[in-house]
C-alpha cells in the first residue's frame, strides 16, 4: 500500500491479514497511523536503514515509489514483522507535550552552561531572563501532563505501577510509557533489546569480542539514566547489583547500563502482572 494518507478510503473494508508498511514521513506519520487504525489495517513501522539494506541485499539499487512499495511488501513478508497497536489519542497528546518539555530542558541546560562562561553583564542578564522564561514554560506543560494522566484511568493505573518503583518519578514513568507503549506485553529479553539495553555479541570462532549496546530507543535510555544513578544509591537490590559488577572488574558505565536494564525489566514484569513494587522482606 502506498505510504500516503490518500490511500485510506473511508468506509472501505480490508482483509484481516493485510498490513500496511508505509514509508516514514514526519508530517503525515500520525495522520496515516490514525487512518489505518480506524480502517482496521495493522501497521508496521520499519527502520528506514533496515529497509534500505534489505533492498541492497536483494540487489535492488533503484529507488522509486513503485520499487519501494514492492520492496517493503517483500520485506514484510519475509521478515514476519509484528504489527503494533495504534497509540491512543491520550498518549499521542502526552508525547507531544513530552517532546516540547524535553526541548525546553535541553535549552535550560545549554543556557545555564553558557551563562557560566559569560563575562558581559548584559549577556548574564539575558541568560537569567531566558532561564526564568524556560521555567515558566515548563510549569504549564507539567500541569497539562498531570491533567491528561489523571483523566485516563488505564494510563493512571500504569503510571502508578511504574511510579511505585524507587527512583522512578512521574516524568520518567511517562517517558517509559510513551517511548515503549509495548511495555508489559513482551518478555524481558525483547524489552531489553527493543530499548537498546541488551549486550550485542561480537564473537567469531575462538575470538570473543567485547559486548556493547547499540540502536534501540535512545530517548528511553536517556530517561532511565538518572533513575539508575539514584537507584544505585538508594535501592538495596540495584546497589548490590552495581557493586557486584564493579567487584568483577566491569567499568562503571557497563554496571550503570546493567542497572538501567534491570529497572526496565522490573517495570515490564510489574506492568505485565498488574501489581505495584513491594520491597523484599528482610
Amino acid at each position: 500500500m502506498p505510504g500516503t494518507s490518500s490511500s485510506i478510503i473511508p468506509g472501505t473494508s480490508y482483509p484481516s491479514d493485510s498490513a500496511a508498511g508505509p514509508r516514514r514521513s514526519d508530517h503525515q506519520d500520525l495522520v496515516l497511523e490514525r487512518q489505518l487504525g480506524h480502517a482496521g489495517v495493522p501497521m508496521v513501522k520499519v527502520n528506514p536503514l533496515q529497509a534500505r539494506r534489505f533492498a541492497e541485499a536483494i540487489g535492488q539499487r533503484a529507488k522509486t515509489d513503485t520499487v519501494d512499495a514492492a520492496m517493503l511488501a517483500r520485506f514484510g513478508a519475509l521478515d514476519a514483522l509484528q504489527a503494533r497497536p495504534m497509540v491512543s489519542q491520550a498518549l499521542s497528546n502526552i508525547k507531544e507535550l513530552l517532546v516540547a518539555r524535553r526541548g525546553l530542558v535541553k535549552d535550560r541546560i545549554a543556557t545555564s552552561n553558557r551563562n557560566h562562561t559569560h563575562r558581559a553583564p548584559l549577556l548574564k542578564r539575558l541568560a537569567d531572563q531566558r532561564l526564568r522564561q524556560v521555567e515558566r514554560q515548563i510549569a504549564p506543560i507539567d500541569a497539562a501532563l498531570h491533567a491528561l494522566c489523571q483523566a485516563d484511568a488505564g494510563l493512571r493505573a500504569r503510571l502508578d505501577i511504574l511510579a511505585s518503583i524507587p527512583a522512578i518519578g512521574e516524568v520518567t514513568a511517562l517517558a517509559m510509557l510513551i517511548e515503549m507503549p509495548e511495555l508489559g506485553t513482551m518478555d524481558n529479553k525483547c524489552a531489553a533489546s527493543l530499548a537498546g539495553l541488551a549486550p550485542v555479541a561480537r564473537d567469531s570462532g575462538q575470538h570473543s569480542g567485547k559486548r556493547f549496546i547499540r540502536a534501540g530507543r535512545a530517548h528511553l535510555r536517556q530517561a532511565l539514566y538518572m533513575p539508575a544513578l539514584v537507584a544505585i544509591r538508594f535501592n538495596p537490590d540495584m546497589k548490590a547489583k552495581y557493586q557486584a559488577l564493579i567487584a568483577t572488574g566491569k567499568p562503571p558505565k557497563v554496571a550503570i547500563t546493567a542497572v538501567m536494564r534491570k529497572l526496565l525489566i522490573l517495570a515490564n514484569v510489574l506492568l505485565r502482572e498488574h501489581r505495584s513494587w513491594t520491597p523484599k522482606p528482610a
